[in-house]
């Protein structure tokens, strides 16, 4: 519809102003004229002054704002200035709406405008005086519309000293500027964004002086926006923009606020929906940390990740190996240790360059993001099988007789390799964790320039990497652990368990994702992957005749191949996601933005749990916390709503307001204590007295509102 609108208005100005971009008249009548004003009558060389361009329209005739609304074009300045010269940004005044028929809405100035520059001269000039010369291009219209063009120049004489000039012209249109926004108590309320509108508040008390407002947008320019409405209430104004495309993620836009719609006396302020609100209790941004103490987060969640359960299993792996190395010489130990170490950093710092790339292209990055993803889910899955029957020694890895003559005198070549891969996995697992303290670094590190970034994944891996790095630069620590022996068959063996645990859970979060048929898809490709495994330890030997390897290696590739087809690419794939629309566990409901807003309107305590089936911490907080007795008993004595977040799969509303609360993945836990309450964000650790401390300030502040 308003595409329509502004083709149709193009068309009339198509028709009507053919062979006069230079002419700025119309039936006998100058429409436009214009003149370059400076606010000095000298120019001393290094000292900025200001320019402004100054167009006087004839009456009832308007021309353009920096964004027009539905029809017309800004005003443009094109300047030539000599070498060394610098121009900023149009100050544009606070523009006039005008409601045209067809309902076509406009932002722009009628009768006088002057757009001013500061201008910066270098600190050499040549010369006794200096010609500025600029280019206006302008459209002004009244029924129809006539675009206009001048070329302008003014001449002014170098001195030492500065002489002001055209004062009361600046000093009248400096005022129509927009100004900062004011000191009491101004903020700005969490938008609500749904797929075409969006919707948030501004709060001030010195709204109370005003009892008109309005909002004029500024968007990008892919964005087709509509008419925004806003509302007065107290000292709120609410504000709504509607949108015939995608709305964006953020909307930046210019506040008015008057007595009366028809009072000239008009403020306005540049704001922001993305903006959060100033005395929000959120502790990415309030605290002044410094950066040293954010890479301390980092590094204390990166040790802290080895205790977390996906990845006790490997950790379990390297123990076994120094274990191993007990009888061998202090060299081959350090290297053995420097190898897994290794393993930790190369995906840690491969990880953060690899965000940094995407930040760079403009896309959202996420920790962990990866497990919302149900196809490297099941590659994991199929990878920790094929480690734990290796454990049960179904098959060894043994290399070809020319690799293993060329690699006799240095097989622990082999043992670093492994010790390199056994780091590299260790981290893979630990991905999905978000360790208490690295939820924090993460969330700051992630907002931060690509130095920072790399530093703090840095900073995670040397955590994580140091037990071992300590261990293995002091053997004599070896000697508390138990001599090589026959048990370690067995223990090693045991550890096959351990990796079959983890592919349980796993299977889990298959399920989760892809419901139960989903998991029966990827059980039945994890049987072909087994079988596989046992056909290289049964026919693929240093024994076997050369024709033997070559059928069973064909057989494999078929059956790996077929499976992938079949079970991953045909069944898998089309398997539906059972879980949705299954009721939530408790009095729990699912989290969406629209219900989030709905009870908000309502003054409703709402606590917002964002979780995963993959998260490990998560279902910690909810076993041992959440789902506590005396926890649930205090979420229903306040009357809070509690609304789970499921980010399994991904879901893009979760991560734009994970990323909003400056989280780079769950958990998060946040309580809102209701319509103008400001959200609290909890660590990432739970604790029943955290919670039930915070629960209890809900009916004090529910109550005052």
């Amino acid at each position: 519809m308003k595409m329509a609108r502004t083709l149709g208005l193009a068309a009339i100005f198509l028709s009507t102003v053919s062979g006069s971009l230079v002419a700025q008249t119309y039936q006998g009548r100058e429409l436009v004229k214009a003149e370059l004003i400076p606010d000095t009558s000298t120019v001393v060389p290094g000292k900025s002054f200001t320019v402004g361009l100054l167009l006087r329209m004839a009456p009832n005739w308007h021309t353009y704002w920096k964004f027009s609304g539905d029809a017309g074009l800004p005003t443009e300045i094109k300047w030539n200035l000599p070498p060394g010269w610098k121009v900023g940004e149009i100050q544009w005044p606070i523009p006039q709406k005008t409601d045209d028929p067809g309902d076509i809405q406009t932002y722009g100035y009628q009768d006088e405008v002057m757009l001013m520059q500061q201008i910066t001269p270098p600190d050499d000039i040549d010369g006794s005086t200096v010609k500025l010369a600029a280019e206006a291009n302008w459209l002004v219209c009244e029924k129809i519309c006539i675009p206009g063009s001048a070329n302008l120049l003014i001449t002014l004489p170098k001195s030492v000293t500065s002489a002001p000039a055209n004062t009361e012209l600046f000093d009248r249109y400096r005022k129509l500027l927009p100004q900062g926004p004011p000191d009491r108590d101004f903020s700005i309320g969490r938008p609500s964004q749904s797929a075409n509108e969006i919707s948030f508040s501004v709060k001030s008390g010195a709204l109370a002086d005003f009892g008109f407002a309005d909002f004029y947008p500024l968007p990008d320019e892919k964005a087709v926006v509509g008419h925004p409405r806003t509302e007065i209430r107290g000292d709120k104004i609410a504000i709504s923009v509607p949108f015939e495309n995608q709305a964006p993620e953020r909307l930046r836009g210019l506040l008015v606020v008057a007595k009366s719609p028809s009072d000239q006396n008009r403020t306005g302020w540049y704001i922001s929906s993305g903006a959060p609100a100033a005395n929000a209790k959120m502790p990415v941004q309030a605290p002044a940390r410094s950066l040293a103490t954010f890479l301390l987060f980092g590094f204390v969640g990166g040790f802290i990740l080895n205790l977390m359960p996906c990845v006790l299993p490997v950790i379990s792996l390297k123990m076994f190996g120094f274990i191993q190395h007990a009888g061998k010489d202090r060299r081959a130990i350090f290297r053995s240790g420097l190898a897994f170490v290794a393993g930790i950093f190369a995906w840690f710092i491969g990880l953060a360059l690899v965000l940094i790339a995407f930040k760079a292209a403009g896309r959202q990055i996420t920790w962990s993001a990866q497990f919302t993803n149900p196809y490297f889910v099941l590659f994991l899955a199929a990878l920790v099988l094929v480690f734990a029957l290796n454990l049960f020694g179904v098959f060894e890895i043994t290399l070809s007789q020319s690799v293993t003559r060329r690699l006799l005198a240095t097989s622990e070549r082999r043992d670093d390799a492994g010790s390199f891969f056994q780091g590299v996995f260790a981290t893979v697992l630990a991905t999905p964790c978000t360790a208490p303290f690295l939820g924090t670094a993460l969330g700051f590190a992630f907002t931060q320039s690509s130095i920072v970034i790399l530093a703090m994944f840095t900073a995670i891996a040397a955590g994580m990497s140091a037990p071992y790095l300590a261990l293995s630069a002091q053997p004599a620590w070896l000697r508390f652990l138990p001599k090589p022996g026959p048990w370690m068959l067995r223990v090693k063996q045991s550890m096959g368990f351990l990796l079959l645990a983890t592919l349980l859970f796993l299977l889990y979060v298959i399920g989760e994702q892809r419901g139960v048929e989903g998991a029966i898809w990827a059980s039945c490709f994890l049987l072909i992957i087994a079988i596989v495994c046992w056909m290289k330890g049964a026919f693929i030997v240093p024994t076997a005749k050369p024709g033997t390897k070559t059928v069973s290696v064909a057989v494999m590739l078929l059956l790996v191949s077929g499976s992938v087809v079949y079970f991953i690419g045909n069944k898998f794939r089309s398997a539906k996601i059972e879980n949705l629309g299954v009721e939530m566990p408790q009095d729990w409901q699912p989290f969406t933005p629209e219900r989030l807003q709905t009870e908000l309107s309502q003054n409703h305590a709402v606590f917002i749990d964002f979780t995963a089936a993959w998260c490990i911490t998560c279902k910690f907080n909810e076993k041992t916390v959440l789902e506590a007795a005396a926890v649930r008993e205090a979420f229903q004595r306040h009357g809070i709503i509690k609304l789970r977040a499921d980010w399994t799969n991904g879901d893009p509303a979760i991560t734009k307001l994970l990323q909003q609360f400056g989280r780079p993945g769950v958990p998060l836990y946040v309580l809102y204590r209701g319509r103008a309450g400001d959200p609290f964000v909890f660590p990432e650790l739970l604790t029943k007295n955290t919670v039930l401390q915070e629960l209890e300030t809900i009916s004090s502040t529910v109550a005052s509102q």
